[in-house]
């Protein structure tokens, strides 16, 4: 039953890491507007391509941060009556939502944005404005990337959840060493 636990961790680092990443992508996206701002004000410049980036960089930061809200329990619920339960309870509940709810509408997601993706690829497209960002695919590709890792979170969800369940003992055990 440790295995069990191992596992996910495993899959707790992969949240962990996507929200590393999304943070370091929230710093560049800072730097971006900043920089867009004074060039726009001080200098008069304007750059249609760093306008674009700015929500091409909001939109990785929420795509990528999403799983990791996942991991970390930041996702929305109603907790009126979810908090009042037992801790056993509670995981009946999250096992359920993610099973029936999370992970089929997460991978119906990124299974249709992957054709969403390869033909905003196929197409070549481009900005539709002059001076804009080309290879507008790599952000469409995000979507179906972003909900095959939220479906990876739910995965870890629903192993922290069995886990509340099979191995309560072992669980508050490794929280306290942790």
């Amino acid at each position: 039953m440790r295995s069990l636990i191992y596992i996910e961790r495993l899959f707790n680092r992969f949240g962990d890491f996507l929200g590393w990443l999304s943070s370091v992508l929230f710093i560049l996206l800072l730097a971006n507007v900043v920089y867009d701002v004074v060039m726009r004000y001080v200098f008069n410049d304007v750059s249609i391509a760093f306008q674009e980036m700015e929500w091409h960089l909001f939109s990785a930061v929420f795509l990528l941060g999403v799983p990791y809200a996942i991991k970390a329990g930041g996702h929305v619920r109603v907790d009126l009556f979810y908090e009042r339960l037992s801790h056993k309870a509670q995981a009946i509940i999250d096992l359920i939502g993610t099973v029936c709810f999370l992970l089929p509408f997460c991978l119906l997601v990124a299974w249709f944005g992957i054709d969403f993706a390869k033909e905003s690829y196929a197409l070549g497209e481009t900005s539709g404005d002059p001076g804009g960002l080309p290879y507008r695919w790599i952000i469409k590709a995000m979507i179906p990337l972003s909900f095959f890792f939220m479906a990876v979170s739910g995965v870890g969800m629903f192993l922290h959840s069995l886990n509340k369940i099979v191995n309560p003992h072992l669980l508050h055990a490794n929280v306290d060493k942790q």
